[in-house]
């Protein structure tokens, strides 16, 4: 189902899919609703029509599955209203759409209905007035209906007018929302770190592409990592999470994200083995090759590696299967010295 782009379509598509489903408009089937209306093709809205092949209704356990949001926290929005969900380490860039944004989007779509509902009621009343001044015309002459059409049509442009301001003043608030809305989809995309992809927006890239698609998928993770932190604390750990990101972005030429730690996932596309692993090897060295110190102490920190294991996808492989042989190859490769990269059998 693909709403209509204007604001009307967009909130009868949303009610409707939450009538069908017996779902209360509480910000969290809200969110998923409008997900689901205005991305079609995406991951929650793919899930969702095979949930619902054969009629099935979905419940409060598949909302809360379908928009990764724990069943304590699904159950506790549509209970008790808007509740505030602790953020599990690393994963604070992954908790879904901002309440109060969606609470602003429910208000100005709102708003919005009840201007068209008051422009509609107003353009029916000035129907009514007017046929009724025809009627008092016919019956008493032009001349005793001339100062009362002067006063209704006087009356409906003011109306209009206000109509106009109305419809401005919505239009500049929608863009406004519309630009929030956005900027809170990338941000709920991205890595605050280091600004590559999430885990969510990797698991989705990956759930949009055709079946038919040749894949290669690596898990990278950092060789000592624990060391940095130790020795120089957080604060540099965090600057060489940043360097090695963006050397696998610039070096790879694929989809990168950080998919927890100090681990990344790569995602090649319709690239033979010999040219993943010649681009992971350029990565490496790269990032080997940068001498890096301490800002504050002027320390080495010493050679940055990492470990990787790659996996070539088959045909209408899953990303689950692809993600274990990718991570068995990784703890090889940790297993036979760091270091290296190890393909999958």
């Amino acid at each position: 189902m693909r709403a209509g782009s204007e604001p009307q379509g967009v909130f009868a598509a949303v009610g409707a899919f939450l009538a069908e489903h017996r779902l209360g408009p509480e910000p969290a089937n809200y969110a998923f609703a409008y997900d689901v209306v205005c991305n079609p093709l995406g991951v929650r809205a793919r899930e969702m029509q095979a949930l619902a092949a054969d009629g099935v209704r979905l419940l409060a356990a598949d909302v809360a599955r379908l928009a990764n949001v724990p069943i304590s926290t699904a159950l506790a929005l549509v209970r008790d209203g808007p509740v505030q969900a602790a953020a599990e380490p690393d994963q604070a860039s992954d908790s879904g759409p901002d309440v109060e944004l969606v609470a602003r989007t429910l208000a100005q779509i709102e708003d919005f209905s009840d201007t068209l509902q008051s422009i509609h009621s107003e353009t029916n009343h000035f129907g009514r007035d007017l046929a009724e001044t025809a009627e008092a015309i016919r019956s008493s002459g032009p001349g005793a209906g001339v100062e009362r059409i002067s006063h209704l049509t006087a009356a409906m442009i003011d109306r209009v007018h206000q109509a106009e301001s109305r419809l401005e003043q919505a239009k500049s608030e929608t863009a406004e929302l519309r630009a929030a809305l956005q900027e809170a989809r990338t941000t709920a995309q991205t890595d605050p770190l280091t600004e590559l992809l999430n885990r969510r927006a990797f698991d989705e890239h990956f759930a949009a592409l055709s079946p038919e698609t040749a894949v290669a998928l690596a898990i990278c993770d950092i060789d000592h990592f624990k060391r940095v932190n130790d020795g120089f604390g957080h604060a540099v750990g965090d600057r060489v999470l940043k360097l090695v990101a963006q050397m696998l972005e610039a070096e790879v030429a694929c989809t990168v994200a950080r998919y927890g730690g100090e681990e990344f996932a790569l995602l090649f596309e319709a690239e033979d083995e010999a040219a993943v692993l010649a681009r992971i090897e350029a990565a490496r060295d790269a990032i080997a090759a940068r001498h890096l110190r301490d800002r504050d102490s002027n320390r080495p920190i010493g050679t940055i590696n990492f470990s990787a294991g790659v996996a070539v996808g088959y045909a209408g492989d899953t990303l689950t299967p692809l993600m274990e042989r990718a991570d068995r190859a990784l703890y090889a490769a940790k297993q036979a010295g760091r270091g290296q990269t190890i393909v999958a059998p």
